[in-house]
């Protein structure tokens, strides 16, 4: 595929759309899911006029990676990303499919993000800030922006449907879902979380937090929707970690970067991207998923 081919928006006539969000397209297909990886990026919750070239395929294809890593301790939702295996009637759309889409099992899903947090960052830091705990779990004194947690930590969110995800206490979460599904979570999110982070370590690369989303098929948790991509992680390159303020990463930091420069007030339209910042944010997200694969697009 041209790498500078840009698909911001699917359309499959015929298929019904049930959800379009930041990213992804999502569209029935017979008992089960079509997922579809856009090339759209969002920043401060506003979806840019500008897509990244290749950034659906990597989302795509990292998640089929360590879908493939994890499965011997999760079971996930993936029936085949290979359109060839499609129903018939989606293999006319092969060229807005070919690399960025999955075929997926409907699951009931659960209504909280699964957060793991092994450094803390972003809201995470805004809650140590202000209130020496995250997620209400009360955490050493002295820690900096990007320190190293003593063990990794299960932060739950809700699952927001516009806007920011809200960080929620075990407890709520618990409420929210049961204490034994909430447990279970928990215990599955940190072992995932431990997993991946020293695997990525081996490459020269630090996982400072990942969601996950879970449901049920079938009677058994699932892991579902994309997993450990550079847009529901922090990677951080490990050659230039130094705790006490932002980190380099691999993911849209330079779109962040960029806009916080404009006198733009954050609410949509968001401006567009100049040429070098698209260019440069398509290269971070290839070359996480080129590190971590040992392989490329």
């Amino acid at each position: 595929m041209n790498p500078k081919h840009v698909i911001a928006k699917t359309d499959l006539p015929g298929l019904k759309l049930t959800h379009r969000g930041k990213v992804r397209d999502i569209y029935e297909a017979g008992e089960h899911l079509l997922f579809i990886a856009t090339d759209r990026i969002s920043a401060f919750d506003c979806i840019l006029p500008n897509g990244i070239p290749d950034k659906g395929q990597v989302l795509t294809q990292m998640s089929l990676f360590w879908f493939e890593q994890l499965k011997s301790l999760v079971p996930n939702h993936l029936l085949t990303a290979d359109v060839d295996e499609y129903p018939m009637e989606l293999k006319a759309y092969r060229d807005q499919l070919a690399g960025r889409s999955m075929l997926v099992r409907k699951a009931e899903m659960f209504p909280v993000e699964c957060v793991a947090r092994g450094y803390v960052s972003g809201s995470g830091w805004k809650d140590y800030r202000r209130t020496g705990a995250i997620c209400g779990i009360r955490l050493p004194a002295g820690l900096l922006e990007s320190s190293k947690l003593p063990e990794p930590i299960f932060t739950p969110a809700t699952k927001a449907t516009t806007g920011h995800d809200e960080n929620i206490s075990f407890a709520e979460a618990a409420n929210a879902i049961g204490t034994e599904a909430a447990g279970k979570l928990k215990e599955l999110t940190l072992s995932i979380y431990s997993k991946a982070a020293a695997y990525a370590l081996e490459r020269g690369i630090i996982l400072a937090d990942t969601k996950f989303e879970f449901g049920i098929i079938d009677g058994r948790i699932t892991l579902g929707d994309e997993v450990l991509t550079p847009d529901s992680s922090r990677y951080w390159p490990a050659e230039s970690y130094a705790p006490g303020g932002p980190q380099k990463s691999f993911d849209k930091q330079f779109v962040r970067d960029y806009l916080e420069t404009l006198d733009w007030n954050k609410q949509p339209p968001a401006p567009p991207l100049p040429l070098d910042v698209v260019e440069k944010t398509a290269a971070k997200y290839r070359e996480a998923y080129e590190t971590l694969t040992d392989s490329s697009l």
